[in-house]
């Protein structure tokens, strides 16, 4: 392994993108280059070569940073699982890759969608290390373990049949509607790719603190063991119920045939941390089918969302297949706190 010390302010000039908020830029003094083995959540300065479909990078404060070739950036390694973009893996060794995700993943495209054009190339110039020439990693900068030992908080997870079926604006609107009614909420998203417009929505919505996986160490979920997931479940709802909050909306990424989050959905972990589920789907057979396979899995959903309900038409579908209701996202909004306030005096019955 060789280590060299990196050049004064060549760091600085480098665009940092979003899967590097929490690093410590001051910890970061030298690049390591050979004989090397990526792993998940790997620092990598590397060069823009040639623009493909991420024209941009997510910077930490959320501006887009246009891309040029010759760039240098400041990325993490990790896998990723887009269906509508990218399917990607960490390669063997530092040859060029590709820039797979807007918030910052270096990997090698495997597979693609036909609407999207080939992903950006980049050249890996060496992982970054500290003043001792060791690796750094993610997860040197995650949220500390909590001591919290009190009453969890009311906690709605928001899943859905598949990647762009509505989870995220589903979730947000959940929670707005939830602050309109005098809920304290805090969110989180425990799985997923690396990129901060989910976060930030759910900010905008009202809800503090906001997390994701990232504060837990990883780039990407994607691939990653089952037990490493619950571990992140575990500590970015023990954060937010240390925060003082009254309920926690968690977004759950993808679909529910998605790998990741089949283990989790399906995993006791994931049953007693949950108080009810909101579904989003993209279309009536996808609503019936995920509520029919939650149900199975003895979690208790209280209602459709998502892109479904765009569509009257669909909606009525949905409804009349699976008994819910179906809430568009002023309906959504609206009956947020009546949703859940059955639940929630039973909760507090139970807790006396």
């Amino acid at each position: 392994m060789n280590a060299s010390y990196l050049e004064t302010g060549r760091l600085s000039q480098a665009k940092a993108a979003y899967t590097t908020r929490r690093v410590n830029s001051a910890a970061i003094a030298t690049i390591l280059r050979e004989n090397l083995t990526p792993q998940v959540g790997d620092l990598v300065l590397a060069r823009v070569d040639t623009i493909g479909h991420h024209k941009h990078v997510e910077l930490p404060s959320g501006r887009k940073a246009r891309l040029f070739p010759g760039d240098e950036i400041v990325v993490c390694y990790g896998n990723r699982y887009a269906p509508d973009q990218f399917e990607a893996e960490i390669p063997s060794d530092l040859s060029p890759c590709h820039l797979v995700a807007a918030g910052g993943l270096a990997s090698m495209a495997l597979s693609q969608h036909d609407k999207v054009s080939s992903a950006t190339a980049i050249s890996p110039i060496g992982l970054l290390g500290d003043r001792f020439g060791q690796r750094l990693n993610l997860s040197n900068w995650t949220l500390p373990p909590t001591s919290y030992i009190g009453k969890r908080p009311f906690t709605i997870a928001v899943v859905g049949s598949s990647m762009n079926s509505g989870k995220t604006t589903t979730a947000a609107n959940l929670i707005k509607g939830l602050v309109l009614s005098g809920k304290k909420v805090g969110a989180a998203k425990i799985t997923g790719t690396g990129s901060g417009n989910d976060i930030w929505l759910m900010r905008d919505a009202g809800a503090s603190p906001v997390f994701d996986f990232t504060d837990a160490g990883l780039a990407s979920t994607y691939r990653v063991a089952p037990e490493a997931v619950e571990r992140i479940l575990e500590l970015l709802t023990s954060h937010l119920a240390g925060s003082g909050v009254e309920v926690i909306v968690l977004e759950i990424a993808d679909g529910l045939y998605q790998d990741e989050t089949s283990e989790l959905v399906s995993s006791p972990a994931f049953r007693d941390a949950i108080d009810g589920v909101v579904y989003a789907s993209s279309n009536s057979l996808g609503a019936s089918a995920g509520v029919q396979l939650l149900q199975q899995h003895e979690l208790p959903v209280l209602a459709i969302s998502g892109m479904v309900s765009s569509s009257p038409l669909a909606a009525r579908e949905a409804a009349a297949a699976t008994g819910l209701s179906v809430l568009n996202m002023e309906m959504l909004c609206a009956e947020a706190a009546n949703m859940i306030s059955p639940l929630l005096k039973f909760q507090m019955a139970l807790s006396v």
